[in-house]
């Protein structure tokens, strides 16, 4: 589900005291201001800004890595990612409903000429390497040339375990293709788990991360990988209009969070998990729950009762009238806000319709 579809935020007197949309709704905290404030800065263009260059080479060291590039948000890394492996006539082989695929407006396409050849999602989130295989072209000039898969992890808040990514990378270097991974929320699946950052980065060739989500920086993604690669993505980034100057306050934020917010990530995980256990016991509909994301599928149709009650305690969630309803846990998001959270839900599954 992507983070752009959600529900419109009501301003004002009647602003929610709780957002549960995405975790892209967090806002810098004072040491994350100070340390913009405080940042040293130069011209990112011309590769003076120190605090850029600082956070480039902590995450290309941090995901053993050769190079990393910031870029404005995770559909640019993904995009400058995309343009750097293929050229114009080739394919990335991606997920259906993989945020590559669903939700970056087929920039790749429009802008690089790249083929997106999708396939089913398995349940775990993962690629099956049979899969993979099946939709190699072969060298035909009626087919595409097949360079590239993508993968995600997370994928709907689900940690694609680290044998499932090996075996999609291994098919796909098999073929002769190389592997990018969609790693918005790369933070929360190491967390869930329980593995080292190399771990993952390792298995395949380039990442692109975050830092604006569960990491709570106002902007920024950094793309990792090969030097030669990330030096194409860098003038891909330019033709995009993403060569931001004195970027070096988004990199101070992006620092300050590496420092402070990774380890805590496991904090919106467990409150996640007491929402969705919460909801299960009310009997509130099919719940699913995976690292700090929480999917409720209401019994009886009662979404738009279910939201707008929420919205009534000072509790905003996404998603519209039918399907899923995703609630995100995220930095902003305390025990005393959690505790608001699970009080309305009660009421309104204690005292709906057929309860």
């Amino acid at each position: 589900m992507s983070d752009h579809t959600s529900t419109p935020l009501v301003t004002g007197s009647n602003a929610p005291r709780v957002d549960l949309r995405s975790d892209t709704v967090t806002k810098p905290d004072e040491g994350m201001r100070r340390a913009m404030y405080e940042a040293e800065l130069g011209d990112d263009v011309y590769g003076e800004d120190p605090s850029v260059n600082c956070l480039e080479d902590m995450l290309a060291e941090r995901l053993g890595k050769d190079a990393a590039l910031l870029v404005s948000s995770g559909t640019m890394g993904n995009l400058t990612a995309l343009l750097a492996h293929c050229g114009r006539g080739e394919e990335v082989i991606v997920g259906r409903g993989y945020h590559v695929a669903a939700y970056e407006a087929v920039g790749s396409s429009v802008l690089g000429g790249i083929a997106i050849c999708t396939i089913p999602v398995e349940a775990d989130g993962s690629l099956s390497p049979d899969r993979i295989s099946a939709e190699v072209k072969p060298d035909d000039s009626h087919m595409p040339v097949s360079r590239l898969v993508g993968l995600e992890n997370t994928h709907n808040g689900m940690a694609v375990p680290l044998d499932r990514i090996a075996e999609s990378a291994n098919a796909a270097r098999s073929a002769g293709l190389s592997v990018h991974l969609d790693g918005a929320r790369f933070f929360n699946a190491v967390t869930a788990l329980g593995c080292a950052e190399q771990d993952l980065s390792d298995l395949v060739d380039t990442v692109s991360l975050c830092l604006s989500k569960g990491l709570g920086t106002p902007a920024g993604s950094v793309l990792t990988g090969p030097s030669d690669l990330i030096e194409r993505a860098r003038r891909y980034r330019k033709m995009l209009g993403g060569g931001m100057r004195q970027s070096g306050v988004l990199a101070a934020a992006g620092l300050y969070a590496l420092e402070h917010n990774v380890e805590r990530l496991a904090e919106d995980h467990l409150r996640a998990a007491r929402v969705a256990a919460m909801l299960e016991e009310a009997g509130a509909g099919t719940v699913e729950q995976s690292t700090n994301m929480v999917f409720l599928t209401p019994r009886d149709g009662l979404n738009d009762a279910f939201r707008a009650h929420m919205a009534g305690c000072g509790v905003v969630v996404g998603g519209g009238s039918a399907g899923a309803i995703r609630l995100v846990l995220h930095k902003d998001i305390d025990d005393p806000a959690i505790e608001d959270v699970l009080a309305g839900m009660l009421d309104f599954f204690a005292h709906c319709p057929g309860h």
